[in-house]
């Protein structure tokens, strides 16, 4: 008797249970929204990120709020994702923030800024050592809430016509860079371009520009750079780690229910892993076909990196003196990164460098 009844009442209970989501995907309202990427729809990691996020999103509330999404010109440019989130001309964007360095360079901590932190540092920063917190207070201003979107991991150092033996062989060289990293780059004798990506192959097969930097060789292999620049340098010290964001406008953030807040949320930090885990996948592979396709691999020499270091170092503190939203960021952050670098000299870096050198034996 006893057992009958707890059978009963266990069978009741996970009825109740199965219900419950249901019931409370149907006690939300249906809301739609529309998200405006930076990207082209070629570029299956960064865009097809988004693609991953808009249906997780849908599937963690019973498909109550449906994002749309649009590539980069559907709606804005690429490079006015921001503008538009901003605005309310679309409720959502996912976007590089340092495409919006022109406005203020802050932006670009939370992307990448040179020598920056790796992409499991910049995430350690953003989730556990307070970079979420600061970036939330100035996006604050633009009437955006942002989340982590995406990281490629320490990109390229790009595509060149000829070989970088030394800081002498970059004066006068014209290269498709932008932000900080052009910013240096000027301070090092090159001549900085800002083309679009469509644009790159032609400009070089032209000798419009010498060199052109985009992300690694899974996406750099779509461009066909390797067969108009065939040295291909690295590392990208420009963008260690760069993040990508979700960005949402504010008072549309503000108007959905808790529930579709967690949701979204939720999604985003798994699009956030996803896409670090599909370059890691894919870019070996990637590589070895441009090496095969004659790209010719180099490193930037130590006359090069040490150049790139001290200017990138005198360029971030001339900031911070005078522009107070970018330094009450950069000191917190310097901090981090020093004592992040101190610790992975200790395990990450001792056991990765020693795997590097024993498989060369």
């Amino acid at each position: 008797m006893q057992r009958r009844s707890f059978l009963t009442s266990s069978a009741a209970v996970a009825g109740t249970a199965s219900l419950a989501a249901p019931a409370l995907a149907q006690a939300q309202p249906t809301v739609s929204w529309r998200l405006a990427s930076s990207f082209p729809k070629t570029l299956d990691t960064i865009y097809g990120s988004a693609e991953n996020f808009v249906k997780r999103v849908a599937q963690l509330t019973g498909g109550k709020l449906q994002i749309r999404q649009f590539a980069a010109g559907e709606i804005v440019p690429g490079l006015q994702v921001m503008d538009a989130v901003q605005a309310g001309t679309v409720e959502m964007g996912h976007t590089p923030a340092y495409y919006y360095f022109g406005k203020d360079p802050t932006f670009a901590f939370d992307c990448a800024v040179p020598f920056g932190l790796t992409s499991r540092q910049q995430t350690a920063w953003f989730d556990q050592g307070g970079g979420r917190e600061l970036l939330r207070e100035f996006y604050r201003g633009y009437g955006i809430v942002n989340f982590m979107g995406g990281n490629t991991g320490v990109q390229m150092g790009g595509w060149y016509r000829k070989e970088i033996r030394s800081v002498a062989d970059m004066r006068g060289l014209k290269m498709r860079v932008a932000g900080f990293a052009g910013r240096v780059m000027e301070r090092m004798g090159v001549v900085p371009q800002q083309i679009a990506a469509g644009d790159v192959y032609a400009a070089l097969e032209k000798g419009t520009i010498d060199a052109a930097e985009w992300v690694g060789p899974y996406d750099d292999e779509k461009l066909g750079l390797v067969r108009v620049a065939p040295h291909y340098y690295t590392p990208g010290w420009w963008e260690t780690g760069p993040q990508l964001s979700l960005y949402v406008n504010s008072g549309q953030w503000d108007k959905l229910p808790k529930q579709f807040q967690a949701a979204l949320e939720a999604a985003a930090y798994e699009c956030h892993v996803r896409m670090q885990a599909d370059y890691d996948a894919r870019n070996p592979a990637a590589l070895a076909r441009l090496l095969k396709n004659g790209a010719k691999l180099h490193h930037f020499s130590k006359d090069v990196m040490d150049a790139a270091f001290k200017q990138s170092t005198a360029v971030m503190e001339e900031e911070a003196a005078k522009n107070a939203k970018f330094r009450k960021i950069y000191e917190p952050w310097k901090k981090f990164r020093h004592d992040q670098n101190q610790w992975a000299s200790v395990a990450e870096a001792a056991m990765q460098n020693y795997l590097i050198a024993a498989a060369r034996k």
